[in-house]
């Protein structure tokens, strides 16, 4: 198990969450390579489908980033999006899911560091967890 890699995707709004990772990469800042973006229009339209479904794909572990609220592109997506993670991490635990495997971090466009320590620190979390149940 020593040579496991967790398999995490990183969900990131267009506008704050993918300006962060394009931040990050000015500064020449990386996430570990296990870590896939996935880029959404805004976090308040996540359907928890997708959730669902990167799990039962073999995600070990979501990261979901957006605007901090009261910034969000389209007004008031980011206050949606919150409410529906602390639904979702309801409905992930009566389906037998770990919550602890979704993480949901406001990132601005200008903060590509807190993106890479947000992405280190939840890679070092997985690691810690083990592999998903599912993806065993």
């Amino acid at each position: 198990m020593e040579s496991w890699e967790p398999k995490i995707v990183y969900i990131m709004c267009s506008w704050c969450g993918s300006g962060g990772a394009e931040t990050a990469s000015a500064f020449n800042l990386k996430y570990p390579e296990n870590i896939k973006p996935f880029r959404i229009w805004c976090t308040g339209g996540l359907d928890p489908a997708y959730i669902l479904r990167a799990f039962l794909e073999g995600a070990d572990g979501i990261i979901i980033s957006g605007c901090h609220p009261g910034d969000c592109h389209y007004d008031v997506g980011n206050y949606y999006a919150r409410r529906r993670f602390a639904a979702l991490k309801t409905i992930l635990k009566n389906f037998g899911f770990d919550e602890n495997r979704i993480w949901l971090r406001w990132v601005g466009h200008s903060e590509g560091k807190r993106l890479v320590d947000t992405a280190e620190e939840f890679n070092e979390h997985i690691k810690k967890l083990g592999p998903h149940k599912i993806s065993q």
